[in-house]
């Protein structure tokens, strides 16, 4: 049967177009290996292809073949790239999956190491040491190709420790016990002198497949910067610590003998000014002092006393000066005394009385008999008892009976006012009977001097 391009209406039929979903699904099972495997070699080779160098540090490329770097598009060889140019920095890089990227930190690093050393003197001292250093960044890629990222231990440590039994052995066991900062300094200094002479010697131009390998010589020379190299701790034998200790006690014990003589010595000085200060003023003040003024600062001082609210008994001085004496504390009064009753006619006076010797003598105690403002007068002539007026012998004549009674009566009451005047504000219990008992024993002496009791004593 034939074909007709046309219908019968003569209109012409729509081309057939191939859609791209029947593409795909027609290929299906090949796309989906090939995005699996594409994904497969994706995770295997990333850690190989993508290389992050984190902060503070930088990656040396090593090349496994000859080619063109990415990076320079420059024809590089195989091995270890050492131009500086070609150090990778911070951040992602892209290399091939056969070539290999070696980090290297560039930050201050420490590392701390106990070294066993010999003193001058043959003691055994062990020494923790710490040194701080830094990687120079234009020859990391030379320390990669000659020493490699173990320089720590092949290089740093053992020179290091070399250092420091060479300087310890230096000085004694006490010195090296004392002497830490110039045992650090020497340790560092002749440490960096040693690498820089002696690490340029691990260069070999002949091994390397880079462009002018002449140029690479010196990069080795400060590619380790030491900072500083710090001494921990300094360990030696126990005896040797324990002789150093008594020595250095022994010493301080010496310096202390001898500020106790400049504090001795400065104490005399102190008490020698002291001494002379007394003396002047003691000097200047007896100057200005009098009986007066002294008599008046004493009754100040006995106002003062009298005022103050302690129980004491003031007793008046019969003293120049007149001062009282002043007993403080007084609890119980004291047990009564028992007055001496007069003597009668015939009988002896009684012990402090003075017997009359004569018929002339006619001199009374007076000072008793002033005591007691209450003392009557004695006897006139016209009393019982009174000698007469005629009496030559064994009485007192008018003349001296009333002079006698005069001087009683006169200059006593002013002592006895004064006494009261005194003792009436001590309102304390105990004081007036004590008084009252002094006023009848100074009563009953009285009694015993008056004319009367002379008489009956004849």
């Amino acid at each position: 049967m034939a074909k007709y391009p046309q219908s019968v209406d003569d209109v012409t039929a729509p081309p057939k177009r191939r859609s791209w979903w029947r593409y795909v699904g027609r290929h299906l099972p090949g796309l989906s290996v090939m995005v699996m495997m594409s994904l497969l070699v994706t995770v295997v080779l990333w850690p190989y292809v993508v290389i992050n160098v984190p902060s503070g540090q930088v990656g040396v490329l090593w090349k496994r073949f000859n080619g063109v770097d990415i990076y320079c598009w420059c024809w590089v060889g195989r091995g270890t790239v050492l131009d500086p140019r070609e150090i990778r920095e911070e951040g992602l890089h892209l290399v091939w999956p056969w070539d290999r990227l070696f980090l290297y930190d560039l930050r201050l690093q420490s590392s701390t190491q106990t070294y066993n050393a010999i003193s001058k003197d043959g003691v055994s001292v062990h020494a923790q040491i710490s040194v701080r250093y830094q990687l120079l960044h234009n020859s990391v890629a030379v320390l990669h190709k000659f020493i490699g990222p173990d320089f720590l231990n092949s290089v740093l440590n053992p020179e290091i420790g070399s250092q420091a039994r060479q300087v310890i052995s230096q000085y004694t066991a006490e010195e090296v016990y004392t002497s830490r900062d110039a045992i650090q300094k020497q340790i560092r200094d002749n440490a960096q002198k040693s690498l820089a002479a002696n690490l340029n010697k691990l260069v070999q131009p002949e091994a390397m497949e880079q462009p002018d390998p002449k140029h690479y010589n010196s990069f080795l020379q400060d590619a380790l910067q030491i900072l500083d190299t710090l001494v921990l701790s300094i360990e030696l034998p126990p005896d040797i610590v324990a002789a150093i200790n008594r020595q250095t006690e022994q010493y301080y014990m010496i310096q202390e003998y001898k500020f106790r003589v400049l504090r001795e010595a400065e104490e005399s000085k102190r008490k020698q000014i002291e001494a002379d200060g007394i003396a002047a003023f003691q000097k200047t003040v007896s100057q200005g002092i009098s009986d007066s003024y002294l008599r008046w600062r004493g009754i100040e001082a006995t106002l003062q006393l009298a005022q103050s609210p302690n129980s004491k008994i003031v007793v008046i001085g019969s003293g120049k000066d007149g001062l009282p004496i002043i007993l403080g504390n007084v609890d119980t009064p004291p047990a009564p005394a028992t007055p001496p009753k007069p003597a009668a006619s015939g009988e002896a006076p009684p012990s402090g009385a003075t017997p009359p010797s004569s018929a002339t003598s006619t001199t009374p105690a007076a000072p008793p008999a002033a005591a007691s403002p209450n003392v009557a007068p004695p006897a006139g002539a016209g009393s019982p008892g009174a000698p007469p007026p005629g009496g030559k012998s064994g009485g007192l004549t008018p003349s001296s009976t009333d002079k006698t009674a005069n001087a009683a009566s006169s200059a006593p009451p002013a002592e006895a006012d004064n006494t009261a005047a005194v003792a009436t504000p001590l309102d304390v219990p105990g004081v007036r009977s004590l008084l009252s008992q002094i006023s009848s024993v100074l009563r009953a002496g009285a009694d015993l001097t008056s004319p009367a009791a002379t008489k009956s004593g004849q």
